[in-house]
């Protein structure tokens, strides 16, 4: 089996207000034609429900640690899985509402984790633009490549302990 062939691994996930529109798309990704996804759904079955930044945080992790290629999150509104999943060094996600947004996520900022709002988007433009961030790649030029430069030294920046700092007042 080819690259091209080899299924893209997606690591998805929700809070009790995205479950809706998570299973839509995990069940859409099953159904695909073309290359084949895999779904890795973090939700556990039977579990009390979890909440957005522990959902964030084990989909982003599955990137990391390379059980998956890629992630979808879905929450009310997008806005607080995107700031728990960018806490996670290494990440990179984008609030995609349209198909444009999407591919220039990927195609861009090379983000490995898409974002989608239920009560923002309808379950078939979540369709469509989950087709068009899968299919974009990123594209690198000199541009994005000093872009994604900043970025990691930004993120390395935060990472290293810092002198501590009298409390404001």
């Amino acid at each position: 089996m080819s690259a091209r062939e080899a299924p893209v691994v997606v690591a998805i996930g929700s809070d009790d207000v995205g479950l809706e529109l998570k299973d839509a798309i995990g069940e859409h990704l099953r159904r695909r034609p073309g290359r084949p996804v895999r779904c890795i759904d973090v939700n556990p079955t039977g579990e009390p429900e979890i909440d957005v930044p522990e959902v964030a945080q084990m989909v982003a992790e599955s990137i990391l640690r390379g059980a998956a290629h890629r992630g979808i999150l879905v929450c009310g509104s997008g806005v607080g899985m995107v700031i728990a999943a960018n806490k996670v060094p290494g990440i990179r996600a984008a609030l995609c509402h349209d198909v444009y947004t999407a591919e220039h996520a990927r195609n861009s900022d090379d983000a490995q984790v898409m974002v989608l709002g239920s009560r923002v988007i309808g379950t078939e433009l979540a369709k469509r633009v989950v087709e068009a961030w899968l299919t974009a790649e990123f594209e690198p030029n000199e541009r994005r490549r000093q872009r994604m430069a900043k970025l990691e030294a930004i993120e390395r920046s935060y990472l290293r302990p810092s002198p501590a700092r009298p409390p404001s007042g």
